[in-house]
This record gives C-alpha cells, structure tokens and sequence, in this order.
C-alpha cells in the first residue's frame, strides 16, 4: 500500500488540555462547549451546514503515538481488538465524534458535547444524518455487557503512558 497524507482543515478549541480525567465520548460531555476554527480558505465549504443540528467530526489524535493491536478499552477491563474499541493508539490514529451544531459564523464552529483535546487538528466534517447513521436496533459487541456507564467515565491515562491520546 502508499502512504496517504491529510492537511488539517482547523483545529478544535476544547476546555481540555490534559488527557487525563476528560470524557470519553461525547455522552459523557454534555454540554461542554468547544470551537472549531476553520481554515478561512475552507470557509465556502460550510455553506448549508448550519441547518444541522449535529455533525460528524474527524480529527487526528495528535498526541497519540505508537498503537497496540490489543487494547484494554475504558469502559472495560478485558483486552479486545483495537478496531472492537474506540481506543485512540491506533494504526491511523484517526478519531470521530458525532457533535451538536450550535452556530457557524465564518469558518468558525461552535459545537457542544466536546469529548476532544484543545488543539486537535481537524481533518473532515460530514453532517450528520439520522436517516443514513442511526441503527439503534444492532449490535454492539462486547459493549452490551460492559457495566461502566460512559456519561461518568472519564480517561485515566491508560493510553498516556505510550503516548498521550
């Protein structure tokens, strides 16, 4: 295979500064305000976006380096696969959050439910649609047995001590 190479469209302007002890999806940051400054040269591609009221996120985990194939994910304490987590050492160390809209002002996002570190660089934004990315009748592997809630969990630095997520 070749490399692939993406240039950050922004960056994500969040209250968390250190991995540790931040939410670990967007549920378990409710209400937490953050922005997304975006390059003013992609400023035309947010045209129509504001009629959303959620958008999907893509960004790098920029602090993360190395990944494990196996991991011991937050909300459990049994190893499983890296691609069965949303573990942020990963092979492409790519990250997704589904985030409420609030506004767009120029190539400014203000989002809410922020689970992200302040400076992630930013690499896509999709609207998110409810008639093409909610299944909520399937399956959700080893997750459906896991008991820790993930509105309360937060990041023990697990992933830190290889390198910060």
């Amino acid at each position: 295979m070749t490399g692939i190479v993406f240039t950050p469209i922004g960056i994500v302007r969040s209250p968390f500064r250190d991995p540790r002890n931040m939410p670990i999806q967007p549920l378990g940051a409710r209400g937490v305000r953050g922005t997304v400054e975006l390059d003013p040269a992609c400023a035309a591609g947010l045209k129509d976006l504001a009629g959303f009221s959620r958008i999907i996120l893509l960004y790098h985990f920029h602090r993360s380096e190395g990944y494990a194939l196996e991991v011991v994910p937050f909300l459990d304490k049994t190893p499983h696969g890296v691609f069965a987590t949303r573990a942020p050492r990963r092979p492409n160390a790519l990250g997704l959050s589904i985030l409420k809209l609030v506004a767009v002002d120029g190539a400014t996002l203000t989002i809410e439910d922020v689970d992200i570190l302040d400076g992630t660089p930013v690499v896509d934004i999709k609207p998110y649609v409810p008639a093409f990315d909610a299944y909520p009748d399937e399956r959700s592997g080893w997750l459906a047995a896991a008991g820790e809630d993930p509105r309360t969990v937060r990041s023990d630095g697990r992933f830190c001590d290889q390198g910060e997520p």
